[in-house]
């Protein structure tokens, strides 16, 4: 195949069975978070170019990363990077801020970011969220850690880890800012190109350095600056996790990647990735919704975390759903017997699928065997009897049964045991 007709670079094709065990992953990511009630929300895969400009011009996906493009109609448009932002514009547009606070939501899609393809890192990925506006208590943090912990152990990852830290607020942080910039400035010839530009654009950056790792060990400490409130505030959160049954790591070096964080930031991660433990993260905005155009006060907090990166961790011992469907085959010349008796059990409500080959039995019983839990063979002396044979499969056994009892049969045996 000429490249021009293959998939760009960057994206995959998501094929069974992995298909399967997405799909199962995003109902098991929404089924847990509506239990915590939070609502589901959709919002569109492209949003207005400043959207995603105001939360973060600074920031690798804004700077690099983006797929923008000017419309038929001259808009500036930018594909979803992430999908924080555009949910805390749905806020502000909807006016949920006058809705009983607080207000829970969570989403699914798509994201698009124009970054280095490399292991787990795609053009496109597929992300599960949750966000929280309207309460700046401690409790929100641990509701939306607590909430993301509960989906990493319903997909079978159980005992995550969470790492977290407070990069403080717009009281404390700016003179913790003042000293990590004049601490990295007094190395600046040691650092990495990429730090050598944060320190003027993104200095918290500088902690989230895989290059620069020895000089950060000797970087000031968020926490030595933090103010009363700030200290509380983490203090409070660790108790509630803690009293939750939930182990927390303070990581100092943790920070987030994009210029709305406030305060909590933290990862969920677990043992069994070996070095790269980190899953997911996330953490609180409390200014996010003010910057298009919402209340001036306006706490949130939440996560995003990256389907694929979940698959991955648990795709081995992720079971496939069990298939509870019938395979409806046939003995020569009875091909529309089998179609018609195929469309007859969906319209039961019945998942069906007939042979469309006209292949041999022992051929379509084979594909049975890769489809299906049981196999109805139309044909012979039982069907001009009114009855068809029908087989478990895996047993040899056999059974025969009237056409009219068919229903109530495949329904005992397609129904999941309690």
């Amino acid at each position: 195949m000429r490249s021009e007709f293959q998939r760009p670079r960057g994206t995959q094709d998501i094929l069974p069975p992995a298909s399967y065990r997405m799909e199962q992953i995003r109902r098991i990511a929404i089924d847990t978070a509506a239990k915590f009630g939070y609502d589901l929300i959709e919002t569109p895969i492209f949003e207005q170019t400043p959207v995603f400009l105001r939360v973060g011009e600074s920031t690798d996906i804004v700077q690099h990363e983006r797929y923008s493009f000017t419309d038929a109609g001259g808009v500036d448009l930018t594909l979803r990077p992430e999908g924080t932002a555009a949910i805390a514009r749905a806020y502000v547009e909807h006016g949920m801020f006058n809705q009983p606070q607080p207000v829970r939501m969570c989403y699914y899609g798509p994201m698009f970011r124009r970054e280095r393809p490399q292991a787990l890192r795609y053009r496109q990925h597929t992300q599960f969220g949750a966000e929280l506006y309207g309460s700046s208590q401690p409790e929100a943090d641990a509701e939306i850690i607590l909430l993301a912990c509960d989906v990493v152990e319903q997909v079978g990852l159980k005992n995550p880890l969470i790492r977290l830290n407070s990069i403080g607020c717009s009281q404390c942080r700016p003179s913790y800012r003042k000293s990590l910039i004049e601490y990295y400035q007094g190395r600046h010839q040691e650092l990495c190109e990429d730090c050598q530009t944060r320190i003027h654009t993104n200095p918290l950056r500088l902690l989230d350095c895989k290059i620069d790792v020895e000089i950060r060990q000797q970087a000031p400490d968020i926490q030595d600056y933090w103010c009363e409130d700030c200290r509380a505030h983490y203090q409070q959160l660790t108790t509630l996790l803690t009293e939750a049954g939930r182990q927390v790591i303070r990581d100092p070096f943790l920070v987030r990647g994009l210029d709305y964080y406030t305060r909590t930031v933290f990862e969920i991660g677990h043992p069994s990735l070996g070095n790269q433990t980190a899953l997911f993260g996330g953490g609180r905005y409390d200014g996010l919704a003010t910057t298009l155009d919402g209340p001036e006060v306006t706490p949130a907090v939440g996560f995003g975390m990256g389907i694929e990166r979940i698959l991955s961790a648990v795709e081995e011992n992720f079971p496939l759903p069990l298939k509870r469907s019938v395979y409806v085959a046939h003995l020569p010349g009875f091909e529309d017997a089998a179609f018609v008796l195929a469309e007859n059990l969906r319209q039961q409500g019945f998942s069906a699928e007939s042979d469309l080959l006209h292949r041999s039995l022992k051929a379509q019983l084979r594909d049975a065997n890769r489809r299906s839990t049981v196999v109805v063979i139309v044909g012979g002396k039982e069907w001009e009897q009114g009855q068809v044979a029908v087989k478990r499969l895996g047993e040899s056994e056999q059974l025969t049964i009237h056409q009219d009892q068919l229903s109530e049969f495949l329904r005992q045996e397609l129904t999941p045991n309690p």
